[in-house]
């Protein structure tokens, strides 16, 4: 790996951080220049920063900025995206109007979408005005996405919507969901998929929220019953759904090269700090347990930039790169969410939040309930559990590895057993 930032993207780096002090308010910065972890937005004040950044974003240009500018975006190259991602996140400020919009549908659409859809969709997004969800995982259809039932039928210049979603996040906001409905049940099941851009606010479409047991409720079912969206909603074509969904995946697994590893970080501190004030320090397993997370975020840092290299140079393996740091980081943080578990002992039992939302370092505010007030670090636990199974489960994460970088053969498909006949 030898990866050196060029000039212009450090020259880069400094108008950013210009305009973030110029824009977050005063006290946000501490002297090193980086968030100061004793301010506090609250009540009033968070909820009106909340309203206004995104203007402020959009107004700077940060908002798709990696976009081409004929779409509204800045252009930018993959190093001044690196180094915008980098900025963002070592001010802890938002650098998203809407994580789906920003990141999934629009690149997407970028890259999928028509002229007409690209002049319809993605000015919404830039400005921060439309909300999206992701309507991919079903009941039966998880890591085997492509066995999906939920179905769509062209009726005149409308396609028809039938079918249940599940695990849904902030569908109870959205405005639209880009989702996956089988379009030719005649044919292989990744052939028969088709991509769709479907409202949300109509009859037909029904969101359940699931409640989760920190108390949030983000994840949602969505029913589709007889539900609509034009015709023209289609992208990249009709039953080719499945290549398109497979670019969105993309986008999901690799937003966060060199930035991904400061989330835990962070975490550790926290958790390092929770073992001081507990007299675990002195405890020889505790510490070689937190010598050993500390290296695993090391090496986090490292396979970040390996990643980002292997991107700059066309590495074929790029895909797997990113598979592999996927599985890497989501068992790791379930492994040492543990440890902190551990750590405190039975206080780590008793839910120690307030009434307020809790901030989950690296994640950012979750709504929680007075009847069920967990902590930050409480919430953080329970979320770990879900991060070997979203974006592709562990389990899909080696498959991709040992097919892709160690050059193994196929898994295996299951054999049907023979019919036996009647006795």
């Amino acid at each position: 790996m030898d990866l050196t930032y060029p000039p212009e993207a450090e020259e880069f780096r400094t108008q950013i951080r210009e305009w973030l002090r110029e824009n977050l308010p005063e006290g946000w910065f501490g002297p090193d220049g980086e968030r100061n972890p004793d301010f506090h937005l609250e009540g009033e004040e968070r909820r009106r920063f909340n309203r206004e950044w995104p203007a402020k974003l959009y107004g700077g240009g940060w908002i798709c900025a990696s976009w081409p500018t004929e779409y509204g975006g800045k252009g930018l190259s993959t190093m001044e995206g690196v180094v915008l991602s980098e900025e963002f996140d070592r001010a802890g400020a938002p650098m998203r109007a809407d994580f789906f919009g920003d990141t999934l549908v629009g690149p997407t659409l970028l890259q999928w979408g028509t002229e007409e859809q690209k002049k319809e969709f993605l000015p919404g997004i830039l400005q921060g005005r439309t909300r999206w969800c992701q309507g991919f995982s079903e009941p039966g259809s998880g890591s085997d996405l492509a066995s999906l039932a939920c179905r769509a039928e062209l009726d005149g210049d409308e396609w028809i919507i039938n079918g249940q979603k599940v695990w849904t996040t902030q569908a109870q906001n959205a405005d639209y969901c880009f989702l996956l409905a089988r379009t030719d049940p005649s044919v292989p099941k990744h052939a028969g998929i088709s991509y769709l851009l479907v409202p949300m606010d109509q009859p037909g479409v029904e969101v359940r929220p699931i409640k989760q047991v920190d108390s949030s409720q983000e994840f949602n079912e969505v029913f589709f019953t007889d539900a609509r969206c034009p015709a023209d909603n289609v992208v990249g074509g009709v039953n080719n759904g499945w290549k398109v969904a497979m670019t969105t995946l993309g986008f999901e697994r690799g937003t966060s090269a060199t930035t991904g590893y400061r989330r835990f970080e962070r975490e550790l501190d926290l958790i390092i700090d929770a073992a001081r004030r507990k007299g675990r320090l002195e405890d020889p397993v505790i510490r070689q347990k937190l010598a050993w997370a500390h290296s695993k975020v090391q090496i986090m840092k490292v396979n970040g930039l390996r990643s980002l290299a292997s991107v700059l140079n066309k590495d074929r393996k790029a895909a797997a790169i990113g598979a592999l740091n996927k599985m890497n980081w989501s068992e790791y943080h379930r492994t040492v969410m543990e440890l902190y578990i551990d750590i405190m002992g039975m206080d780590g039992q008793i839910l120690s939040g307030g009434d307020d939302e809790q901030s989950v370092p690296g994640l950012g505010r979750r709504e929680g309930t007075p009847e069920y007030p967990v902590s930050a670090m409480q919430s953080a636990f329970f979320f770990s559990r879900s991060e070997t199974i979203w974006g592709g489960t562990a389990e899909i994460q080696r498959n991709i590895v040992g097919e892709r970088v160690l050059g193994l053969p196929k898994e295996p498909k299951p054999v049907k057993p023979a019919a036996t006949a009647e006795k």
